[in-house]
């Protein structure tokens, strides 16, 4: 294949996918492409970061408290959160008052841990799904019931680091979700 294919064929693709991308966005007008839940977050710059995320990918943030920070509107103004205002994200006081109302069900629930036997490549994620993050210091606390979510999930670890960023571990699980449904591979 020439030079001047191969570019057509790279535009023709992203072409296709933008489309797809565009479609789905459409399909899903309204509602989040998923939701990503922080437990009991400990780094306001983590959840800021995350924040950021969801916006860019079309998910819902839920917050379940105790938070350890601020949330008022001067610590996000303070912070330069400038960004907060495009964010969908709803704020629970515990993990009993997140469980009475979290709206997607416990089969379409994904929490990840470093303990999971399978990867975020091998869970097979759908839009709309919950991706459900722990603690930064301890991960998932013990008040989640365990029959609360469907499945879980790990990043892999490759080296010798004990955890990932609770931020990028949600940005990689993120974009593996929004992969897995909008995007073909060439």
């Amino acid at each position: 294949m020439s030079g001047e294919e191969s570019g057509r064929r790279e535009a023709l693709l992203a072409h296709v996918r933008a489309n797809a991308v565009r479609d789905q966005a459409q399909r899903f007008a309204g509602e989040p492409l998923f939701h990503v839940v922080l437990l009991e977050p400990e780094i306001p710059t983590n959840t800021g970061n995350i924040g950021r995320e969801c916006v860019g990918m079309g998910a819902r943030l839920h917050l379940v408290g105790p938070l350890g920070f601020s949330i008022d509107e001067k610590a996000r103004r303070r912070a330069g959160l400038d960004y907060w205002d495009e964010l969908d994200w709803r704020l629970y006081d515990d993990m009993a008052s997140f469980l009475a109302v979290f709206e997607v069900p416990a089969e379409r629930r994904w929490v990840a841990t470093k303990w999971a036997a399978r990867t975020h490549w091998e869970a097979r994620f759908e839009l709309g799904d919950a991706l459900i993050f722990g603690r930064e210091t301890t991960g998932i606390p013990e008040s989640f019931p365990a029959e609360a979510a469907h499945g879980s999930f790990a990043l892999p670890r490759l080296g010798p680091v004990r955890s990932y960023n609770l931020a990028n571990s949600v940005g990689i699980a993120g974009f593996e979700l929004l992969r897995q449904n909008l995007y073909e591979r060439p």
